[in-house]
């Protein structure tokens, strides 16, 4: 078998983790390009060159994305300037095309962070934490918890700082069916890191039995909360994000109803360009139960949405380059 070059891999990568939005053409119906073998290629390259080498090679590979992916490229700049109309006080100036390219810069890093996270150890010591309190109290949790995280920055090292001390098992719900290639790559690295990683469309009743199965062993259950799911927008509500309405999901607030557990938010993230290079580390105490009486069911849906994307703007004004929805958010036409 051919082996691929270091620009070839990452370019597959990110040929799928930067797909657009649109009803023909969701951002999960791109094909998974890039081989197992080559994958794993890619990290044999970083063990043997070290990450600041492998770096480098990134920097081709996305102006090479930055000047081809349009659409990625007009959702980066339609983000940024959403979040400069909001907080204009954390910039110097209006965002840029200088800017965009840092944000697909800062992106390309984060997959190569979310690699990594899986064969080297992370110490807590590397982390910067935000609320320590609520997070010495969940490490401390010995119950089942439903941690809901997002695209800020990177979910895997949530479960890499949580899983350096504790001994809970972790079960990661992914809505990208066709990354089977990175899943069973993130397996290899580390068969030891007691993750289970589910692919998951819709939540049927089997795998709500089997997840409250797990919550009742004390195992944690982690769901992104700010993407689109596959089966669109029927499954998500209007909120107010970034001073503009934009869609989020409310799947992981009715598992957390079917699970009856405590349901925390996780972010972690860490700027690659700038001064500012910790990395950083939150947990915030959602609920301890979330509960949807049917007369007011969208009313509470809608209190709990709008409730995550205040918590996610928060973070998201934190590090704005590390939110990665390369794609039409806000829908606007």
């Amino acid at each position: 078998m051919q082996i691929p070059s270091i620009k070839q891999l990452l370019r597959r990568r990110c040929e799928i983790l930067m797909s657009p939005s649109e009803e023909s053409d969701h951002w999960a119906n791109s094909i998974e390009a890039g081989t197992l073998g080559g994958l794993r290629f890619l990290s044999l390259v970083q063990r043997v060159l070290g990450r600041r080498v492998l770096s480098i090679f990134m920097y081709p590979v996305v102006a090479y994305f930055y000047v081809v992916r349009s659409e990625a490229r007009r959702a980066s700049a339609a983000y940024l300037s959403k979040h400069y109309k909001s907080f204009p006080d954390d910039w110097s100036r209006p965002p840029n095309r200088l800017d965009s390219l840092r944000h697909f810069l800062e992106f390309a890093e984060s997959v190569i962070d979310k690699l990594l996270s899986w064969r080297i150890p992370v110490s807590a010591e590397d982390f910067s934490l935000i609320d320590e309190p609520a997070i010495r109290r969940t490490e401390q949790d010995n119950r089942g918890l439903l941690v809901i995280g997002s695209h800020h920055g990177s979910i895997e090292n949530c479960r890499a700082f949580l899983q350096s001390s504790l001994e809970h098992v972790v079960n990661l719900l992914v809505y990208d069916k066709n990354a089977q290639n990175y899943v069973q790559l993130m397996q290899d690295f580390n068969d030891e890191a007691r993750v289970n990683i589910y692919q998951v469309d819709e939540f049927s009743i089997s795998t709500m039995l089997l997840f409250r199965e797990k919550v009742k062993r004390g195992e944690w259950i982690f769901i992104a909360g700010d993407r689109v799911p596959i089966s669109g927008d029927n499954r998500t509500l209007p909120v107010k994000f970034l001073g503009a309405e934009a869609r989020f999901p409310v799947g992981p607030y009715l598992l957390a109803h079917a699970l009856q557990c405590p349901v925390r938010l996780m972010f972690s993230w860490q700027n690659h360009v700038g001064k500012d290079k910790k990395l950083y580390f939150n947990v915030v105490e959602f609920s301890e139960r979330i509960s949807l009486p049917p007369r007011l069911r969208e009313e509470r849906l809608a209190a709990l949405v709008q409730e995550y994307a205040a918590h996610l703007e928060g973070v998201v004004r934190r590090a704005p380059f590390q939110w990665f929805n390369f794609y039409e958010f806000w829908n606007e036409k």
